[in-house]
């Protein structure tokens, strides 16, 4: 349930604090008031799509926070999503600055206006001004009755998706079954002049190294013994002896003077690091030799390698990874060349996709039913007498969205056999039709708060007694929040909420609202029932529909 909602700076709303109880609560004012802002401001908590419009003018950013009680499926996204919050609340913010910017929070937590969307719908369900329009197309109506069916046919439309891919595969494979034996011919001769090369990862790189250390093996030894004769070796003093020798003069002529301490040490660290460099030199010399034979055979390597690279049009160090697409290739073909395999498995496919797609059937038929015989009986509170309403499934070729096409009939009195929505509700009707579903709808539905948006547009009357007695009943069991037009409907609100517009100090306009005691609501559904002028007579009108 909706506890409070805070608005700073949205449209033309500069700071409004709401708070909100169970029962049935509308909020009623002057057209171009704010009433709709009211609902766009929540929808923007809720996840939806928001830029920088919507940031009233001359402020920085535009903030709306909304405080919800927790429904048992609520709880439990919070605490799968870890944003539980310790009074096992949800408050939901969010922040669009003037450039557009958008910021979202769960119990003070960033969040992304995705994880915002998925929470606010398992909290608020909201019916728009415009949904009776959604009516007249199929996708909606299928929707509809999916929803109604607690049906996601997500499980078709995977089943279908596999059934088809192989289904193509093996099309093509009959289509161009030569094409692809020529096509596995050529890739087998490939895998096999690459099996017998046997490329490995980083081969290329690691027979560089040792055919550039053996074709210089001769310039090698002997640069590698020049050095060790400089530094150790040599029959004149050679480097690590001259170094010895100074170390024993000047350690004598450190007992004279102490700061030749410091030369005395750098000499000796020099003198370390030249005897393990000829240590290093004389481990190298061991293992550097010259091999005629070897450098042959590094050499025809390298050679069938770099060949292999211009056959493949690959450089030399990616042979490896060439071999293995071409065997993972060459293992699809051999599958695809499977006729008698392939059709085994695409039969299986499609007997998966009919199971799944007629227990969806199953599933909408008798969701279609209820929801029928539902509307059927609201249509005739709503002042359509003998009108009927049927959901319709026609057979339809096998798709992602199952084997049958919904469609929503309706016969607008008796003897009058039912016609598709689209052709034969007038806009009165298909208002009254839409209201009535969103209200056997939201009956199904789990989630605690319900919006209507001005979803009574079209209809008067005794007819619009009758639903604000419908959003009535629906208040004792939900929380229900309506914008409306209709005294008959305002009239019925266990709370009332007047949104109006003022001038504030600077020149500019802005959107309040008001609760409404009891004197204020006479005077409010007065205004609702006479315009501009409220008469004693308006005013008695009133107060007998607010006792009704």
């Amino acid at each position: 349930m909706l506890r409070t909602l805070s608005i700073r700076d949205f449209v033309i709303v500069d700071s409004i604090e709401l708070e909100f109880s169970a029962g049935f609560t509308v909020f009623t004012g002057e057209t171009g008031a704010g009433k709709s802002i009211l609902i766009d401001a929540l929808t923007l908590a809720l996840g939806g799509r928001g830029d920088a419009s919507v940031v009233r003018e001359g402020a920085a950013k535009a903030n709306i926070t909304a405080d919800f009680a927790l429904s048992a499926a609520a709880r439990h996204w919070l605490d799968a999503n870890e944003f539980a919050a310790d009074d096992g609340g949800a408050l939901l913010r969010r922040v669009i600055d003037n450039a557009g910017r958008s910021k979202a929070y769960i119990n003070g937590i960033a969040a992304t206006a995705g994880q915002l969307r998925e929470l606010g719908d398992l909290l608020v369900d909201i019916h728009g001004q415009h949904a009776h329009q959604s009516l007249l197309k199929t996708e909606a109506q299928r929707e509809l009755l999916d929803s109604q069916a607690g049906a996601s046919g997500k499980d078709v439309a995977t089943a279908y998706k596999a059934w088809r891919a192989l289904a193509k595969q093996l099309q093509e494979f009959e289509t161009n079954a030569a094409n692809v034996l020529l096509e596995r011919e050529r890739i087998e001769w490939q895998v096999g002049e690459l099996d017998k090369l046997a490329p490995k990862p980083g081969e290329w790189t690691e027979i560089g190294n040792e055919h550039s250390r053996l074709s210089h093996a001769a310039s090698l030894l002997e640069g590698a013994q020049e050095a060790l004769a400089v530094i150790s070796e040599s029959d004149e003093q050679p480097i690590v002896s001259q170094l010895s020798s100074l170390n024993q003069k000047l350690a004598k002529l450190v007992s004279v003077d102490a700061e030749l301490q410091p030369i005395l040490d750098l000499i000796e660290s020099a003198r370390i690091q030249l005897q393990e460099s000829a240590y290093a030199l004389n481990t190298y010399l061991d293992r550097v030799e010259l091999d005629p034979e070897r450098l042959r055979e590094v050499d025809a390597r390298m050679e069938a390698l770099h060949s292999s690279a211009r056959k493949f049009r690959v450089d030399p160090d990616d042979l490896p990874a060439e071999h293995a697409r071409l065997t993972a290739q060459l293992s699809q073909l051999a599958d695809a060349t499977d006729i008698e395999g392939l059709r085994k498995q695409e039969a299986k496919l499609k007997d998966e996709y009919l199971a799944v797609a007629r227990k969806l059937s199953a599933t909408r038929a008798t969701a279609a039913r209820a929801l029928g015989e539902a509307v059927t009986k609201a249509m005739q509170d709503l002042n359509m007498t003998g009108g009927r309403f049927e959901v319709a499934l026609h057979p339809a070729e096998p798709s992602a969205r199952g084997l049958e096409q919904v469609e929503f009939m309706v016969a607008g009195h008796a003897g009058v056999a039912p016609r598709p929505l689209a052709k034969v509700a007038s806009g009165g009707e298909l208002a009254r039709i839409s209201l009535a579903i969103s209200v056997i709808t939201s009956n199904a539905t789990t989630v605690p708060t319900l919006i209507f948006d001005e979803v009574d547009s079209g209809i008067g009357g005794g007819v619009a007694e009758v639903v604000g007695r419908l959003l009535k009943r629906l208040g004792q069991e939900r929380q229900v929040l309506c914008v409306t037009h209709l005294p008959q409907v305002a009239s019925q609100g266990n709370s009332h909420f007047q949104v109006a517009k003022s001038t504030l100090e600077n020149g500019k306009t802005a959107s309040r609202i008001e609760v409404l005691d009891a004197k204020a609501r006479v005077e409010e559904v007065a205004r609702m029932l006479g315009g501009l002028e409220i008469t004693a007579t308006t005013r008695k009108h009133a107060r007998e529909l607010l006792a009704s």
